[in-house]
């Protein structure tokens, strides 16, 4: 599924998605990523008390930087861990250094085969550290101080894993470059992809659009008709909004 900006909305889906592929036997398993923060919403919750009560094939992995923005996280929660939340809803949790590949690897993969066996759900907690700032807008020297921050980069998973890579003479030389070079790749192929059609923000939502939809649908084409055919099919929809809603800009 593509990325979620609102905080833990993505949980409620993926039980969703899981319970789907449940009804339709499928050996699909659902891994939802989110942060520590997403914890503190109701969705969180009322995605795993869904889960556990129908037992179905989703994995919560939860990345916990200790840091949602600016709140720590001794003050979003009094558990000790995020992974013992699990257990109200009936299902195991896990807490991994996920700092370490293996550790991390090892979790998800017992966690995955138990939900493709029908064993219902996991929570993993990963404990891990934004070494960075959360947004550009973000200024984290003012909630936490320089030696967390140089005590949790010695932790940094790949200067981990480089060195024992190299000790097992895993690591090719040369690797690196090529990893930039498929990464610069992939970022040029993004980049050269024509933009989306705005029509498309109506569709995979409805089997079959509402009157009420349709109506907005065709709203917008004779909107994005009167820009001529010069316009870009991914240009932004024109102002002003249309009847009866608000388009906001990210």
């Amino acid at each position: 599924m593509p990325i979620t900006i609102p905080v833990a909305t993505q949980l409620p889906h993926a039980v969703g998605l899981a319970y789907a592929a449940q009804y339709k036997d499928d050996d699909a398993v659902v891994m939802a990523y989110f942060g520590d923060g997403a914890t503190s919403e109701g969705d969180f919750h009322e995605a795993a008390n869904f889960a556990g009560v129908w037992h179905v094939p989703v994995v919560f992995v939860c990345q916990n930087n200790q840091w949602a923005i600016s709140v720590p996280l001794k003050k979003q929660t009094h558990s000790r861990t995020i992974a013992q939340k699990a257990l109200a809803y009936g299902f195991p949790g896990i807490q991994v250094d996920g700092n370490d590949l293996f550790a991390v690897y090892a979790a998800t993969r017992e966690a995955v085969a138990r939900a493709r066996a029908g064993e219902g759900p996991t929570l993993i907690e990963c404990v891990t550290y934004r070494l960075g700032v959360h947004t550009t807008a973000d200024d984290p020297t003012k909630y936490r101080s320089d030696d967390e921050v140089k005590a949790w980069e010695k932790k940094d998973p790949l200067t981990r894993l480089v060195p024992y890579l190299e000790r097992k003479g895993l690591l090719t030389p040369g690797l690196d470059a090529e990893v930039d070079a498929e990464i610069a790749a992939a970022v040029e192929r993004f980049e050269a992809t024509p933009p989306p059609d705005p029509l498309t923000i109506f569709d995979h939502v409805y089997a079959e659009r509402p009157s009420s939809l349709e109506a907005q649908r065709t709203e917008l084409i004779e909107r994005l008709s009167e820009q001529g055919p010069g316009r870009d099919a991914g240009d932004e929809p024109p102002s002003p909004p249309m009847r009866g809603q608000r388009m906001t800009r990210r």
